[in-house]
């Protein structure tokens, strides 16, 4: 019982020392080399595509549309048929000015023959029938009317209903002509200028008429095309684009705070989600002219130029931008995590098993890593960020994950 007594202090000594050199060992911290390599600045963002060269198509004058000639994306010639309008109003104008030209002719006719007082009859016989069809026009567009405020008429019978109307004014209108041409042949000059009037107004209808079909301004591609068979059209309304797509302009929307780092001529890199893989290139053609807002952000405008010579981007487009703002082509780099910002800009360094502050200048950095301008060398290590609070002269042990 004795030995064993005197030998019970060893291990509980074991274990006392044990514990305490554990305590006193240096903990372990991640670090990362300090590496000489070229960096690529770039400045990732989103834009739209637009194109350079293009013209808008609007209606010249209102109809419903009648036929459309060219789809989505379709390549198109200048003058050729895009889409074509359909208005009853404008048939009805063509109408009633060709038979005021009609008229006014019978009436110089008329006038050149002395006129007959047998004419007298007939002509009072249709000024009659003429006030006639007015009255019953005029009856038949009220009842409309109201019927279409109960919805139980459409716009169109109203219309119908309007050129009836107007064609039996026109037609009052050339019988009074023709009483007052019987009653004086001094009316010569007044007629003639009907005939030239009703001249005009043919000019101006068939003009009109003729802008029903509307045509490509240019050669190119076709977008934008939205009209549908049967929908109605306002004279200035949209209804398609055409533009040529072999070299296209995008929008990138970059952040306030990093509009200083573009610069013009820089290489620009496009991707588009919907085509996976694939990249476009172009450069930046000019910059950013104000601060918008998009959304949250505030963002600058930056024009570029990119080549799209098969045309597989279209207008519209949203798309992913890089834009390669520097190049580094030797530069000491370190992770961008492991350069902090307190006490001052710089990094923990790994001295003789100690950390040691070193204060470091940047310089440009890609999406990971930052250029060391200067305070530090190729192969020193850098400390990763931890959850321990780190001091001067702190012993750790390095690992490189």
């Amino acid at each position: 019982m004795k030995k064993l007594f005197l030998l019970l202090p060893i291990p509980v000594g074991l274990l006392l020392w044990n514990y305490y050199s554990k305590r006193s060992e240096a903990p372990e911290l991640a670090f990362a080399k300090v590496k000489r390599e070229a960096l690529v600045s770039l400045l990732s963002t989103n834009g739209k595509v637009e194109p350079v060269e293009w013209r808008p198509v609007r209606a010249e004058v209102s109809g419903s549309v009648e036929r459309i000639f060219v789809e989505q994306g379709g390549r198109v010639r200048k003058g050729s048929p895009l889409l074509e309008l359909k208005s009853s109003g404008l048939q009805a104008d063509l109408a009633a000015a060709e038979h005021r030209i009609e008229t006014a002719r019978a009436e110089l006719s008329l006038i050149e023959r002395g006129g007959r007082s047998s004419d007298l009859a007939e002509l009072e016989n249709g000024l009659a029938r003429a006030r006639l069809s007015r009255e019953t026009a005029e009856r038949e567009i009220a009842t409309l009317r109201r019927l279409q405020e109960k919805q139980a008429a459409t716009g169109f019978e109203v219309s119908i209903a309007g050129d009836r109307l107007r064609q039996a004014d026109a037609e009052i209108e050339a019988w009074q002509r023709k009483l007052g041409a019987l009653a004086a042949e001094g009316n010569r000059k007044a007629v003639e200028a009907a005939l030239r009037d009703g001249q005009a107004a043919k000019d101006l209808a068939l003009e009109r008429i003729a802008q029903l079909t509307l045509r490509a301004p240019m050669d190119g591609v076709a977008y934008g095309v939205d009209a549908r068979a049967g929908s109605w059209l306002n004279a200035g309304d949209l209804v398609a684009n055409v533009g040529r797509f072999e070299k296209l302009r995008v929008r990138v929307y970059v952040d306030e705070p990093e509009l200083g780092r573009v610069s013009h001529g820089q290489p620009v890199t496009i991707a588009w989600d919907a085509d996976p893989g694939r990249t476009w290139t172009g450069s930046v053609e000019r910059l950013a002219q104000e601060i918008v807002q998009l959304g949250s952000r505030q963002v600058g405008e930056v024009l570029c130029s990119i080549a799209n010579g098969d045309g597989r981007l279209v207008p519209g487009t949203n798309v992913n931008v890089e834009i390669r703002t520097a190049v580094a082509p030797d530069a000491l780099t370190i992770p961008k995590e492991a350069l902090r910002r307190e006490p001052a800009q710089g990094c923990w360094v790994l001295v003789d098993g100690q950390l040691r502050w070193r204060k470091v200048t940047a310089g440009s950095s890609s999406v990971t890593r930052v250029q060391a301008v200067n305070g530090l060398n190729e192969g020193d290590s850098v400390a990763l960020p931890s959850g321990r609070v780190l001091k001067d002269g702190d012993r750790v042990k390095a690992v490189y994950p």
